[in-house]
């Protein structure tokens, strides 16, 4: 399957760089390029790109609003968000607003191009380690958003309890240990917290495990 990919980046040497890096791969297609946010959400619009490369700071409109608007449009749509600082509070809300993970700008080639088909593949491209470093930096200066608590009282008990593991960073496997289930058990309550919860992978469950309180930032 070929993944369609859209670069968007307020600099003209940075979108021929992922560009070229494209298209040397046989699996990736690049589709089109975008200066800034509203051109990115224009040019996704028109394309329809299966993951889009998306700066965070650009004119316009930065990259966490552009990334905001795609997702609430297109469920399908990925979007990794590209960053200078690896602890960065774009990065988060880019996180919050939907995207499926961030990567430094000075990501070699390889490490792209794999970034690129594990969020095309649905899966979680960020270490939990690295979205708590994140967490642990700017949460306890977010606001409590009274709708997360009216969705946190849809989940069971035990959907709260592996939420709560989850935010803190286990894999499924040591969810299990931890509640004496089969993995396949883990997996149900997973997608059911998802689906009740309105969210689009795993990263999505560990931010909204912190801004709930669920998990709560490590003291600095």
């Amino acid at each position: 399957m070929t993944i369609r990919v859209l670069v968007a980046d307020d600099q003209p040497l940075m979108r021929v760089a992922f560009e070229w890096t494209l298209r040397a791969e046989d699996d990736l297609e690049f589709v089109g390029e975008a200066p800034d946010g509203r051109a990115a959400v224009e040019q996704a619009r028109l394309l329809h790109p299966d993951v889009i490369l998306m700066d965070i700071r650009m004119p316009e409109l930065d990259g966490v609003e552009a990334t905001r608007i795609l997702t609430s449009e297109d469920e399908a749509i990925k979007i990794l968000v590209l960053t200078t600082f690896d602890v960065d509070e774009y990065a988060l809300e880019a996180l919050r607003a939907g995207a499926s993970g961030f990567l430094l700008k000075d990501v070699r080639p390889d490490e792209l191009v794999r970034a690129i088909r594990v969020i095309a593949d649905g899966e979680m491209l960020l270490a939990p380690s690295v979205t708590q470093r994140l967490l642990d930096t700017f949460a306890d200066a977010s606001p409590q958003q009274p709708e997360h608590e009216q969705r946190l009282a849809t989940l069971t008990e035990t959907e709260i309890k592996v939420l709560t593991l989850v935010g803190g960073g286990l894999s499924n496997q040591e969810i299990a240990e931890q509640l004496s289930v089969a993995d396949t058990t883990v997996r149900t309550h997973l997608r059911h917290i998802m689906e009740k919860l309105r969210l689009r992978d795993r990263v999505q469950a560990v931010v909204f495990a912190y801004d709930t309180g669920l998990v709560q930032p490590s003291p600095r």
